[in-house]
């Protein structure tokens, strides 16, 4: 248990390492979009490739029901860290440091991402419904983050496509000189001045958002190995390990691109980043492995169990992104308060499914009731 506690822990690091380089090549490719579209497209894809990974590798690697059930707890259980916890954090940092007193929002913003993430989080209830999951089930889940991304590229409106084309006079492309040796910066994965120490440019860009991605999957491959063998030696399924532990551990790039942004005074980004990776989570993260995996193997049948755990987990997915989108709609700035309660609500999150791991009888009442509504 303690070399897989260890692995966990060493993945985490390589993950927020790797993704230090890729916020720096995003930030750059993605210097002509605003008003949150940067936040939440490419900061959100690129930051969920942790996710699309884990759940990719841990589908192929079990090859069962048990690896669908990790995927679906992994990118669930990022989608309501991602919500509860990064925007929390956000709030926290930057009224900590006494850059702002209250982070405010664009409605634009929390509308556009806040209903579309309860709307595909809707579609996967609907799809999940059944014990049997077919190719066309991931197909569907990914169709729907097209008509996401064409939602959030058309809220786009040609004066800030304008501002954009001038500000982007503004980006910096002169020498960037370094003193450390290649070889230091890359055993210390300072990916940014591998990629960029010549210059930042668009190609320079796209080489460093490459790398950034293969090392963040060479970490998760470590992570789901360790996450089932740590499964085992606390005599729980793999499912629980990925819901608390493998969907932290995949947020880690959210939440440091979030903070930045929101340092940054971008708090539109900060926010949309959050919400954005959890739809590209429950579209493309999980819709792809399956769409994939049911080409390759066939049907994925699930038995009572799986079934039980996902309807409960999708049940609480959708419940807290409700609060949570009302909680952004309702108050037109941020306080701490607002921070504590996310948090307070991500604890509940955790207490219930460490109750379910182990079988506490609490947690019958809550597992019935999600069991009426959505099995």
């Amino acid at each position: 248990m303690i070399a897989s506690i260890l692995i966990i822990i060493g993945s985490m690091l390589v993950i927020w390492r790797a993704s230090d380089g890729f916020e720096a090549a995003s930030q750059y490719l993605g210097r002509n979009l605003s008003d949150g579209v940067r936040g939440a497209t490419i900061n959100a894809i690129g930051s969920s490739m942790p996710e699309l990974f884990t759940t990719f590798i841990g589908l192929v690697a079990l090859k069962n029901t048990d690896g669908f059930a990790f995927g679906v707890g992994t990118t669930a259980g990022s989608a309501i860290f991602n919500a509860m916890i990064i925007p929390a954090v956000v709030i926290l940092a930057v009224i900590g440091k006494r850059l702002t007193n209250g982070v405010t929002l664009s409605r634009k913003v929390v509308l556009r991402d806040g209903l579309s993430l309860i709307g595909v989080e809707l579609i996967l209830i609907f799809l999940l419904s059944g014990n049997t999951l077919s190719w066309w089930h991931g197909l569907i889940l990914m169709l729907s983050y097209g008509v996401y991304l064409l939602i959030v590229f058309s809220s786009m409106t040609q004066k800030e496509n304008e501002e954009n084309e001038e500000n982007e006079e503004n980006i910096d492309e002169s020498e960037k000189p370094s003193d450390q040796n290649l070889f230091i910066s890359l055993l210390k994965l300072d990916l940014e001045d591998v990629f960029l120490r010549k210059g930042t440019n668009s190609a320079n860009s796209w080489k460093l958002l490459m790398f950034s991605m293969v090392t963040i999957g060479i970490a998760c491959a470590g992570l789901v190995g360790a996450c089932e063998q740590l499964a085992l030696g606390m005599g729980i399924a793999p499912f629980f390990i990925a819901v608390i532990l493998a969907s932290a551990a995949t947020s880690v790039p959210d939440t440091i691109i979030s903070v930045r942004d929101a340092f940054d005074g971008e708090y539109d980004d900060a926010v949309a980043n959050a919400l954005g990776s959890n739809i590209f989570d429950v579209c493309f993260a999980l819709g792809f492995p399956l769409f994939m995996y049911a080409l390759i193997y066939g049907d994925i049948t699930m038995n009572s169990q799986t079934i039980s755990h996902v309807a409960e987990l999708r049940g609480m997915l959708l419940l807290l992104t409700i609060a949570t989108f009302l909680l952004f709609l309702l108050n037109r700035k941020l306080k701490v308060i607002h921070g504590i309660t996310l948090i307070l609500f991500y604890v509940v999150f955790i207490l219930y499914v460490l109750g379910r791991a182990y079988n506490h009888s609490w947690t019958d009442p809550i597992a019935s009731f999600f069991h009426q509504l959505f099995l």
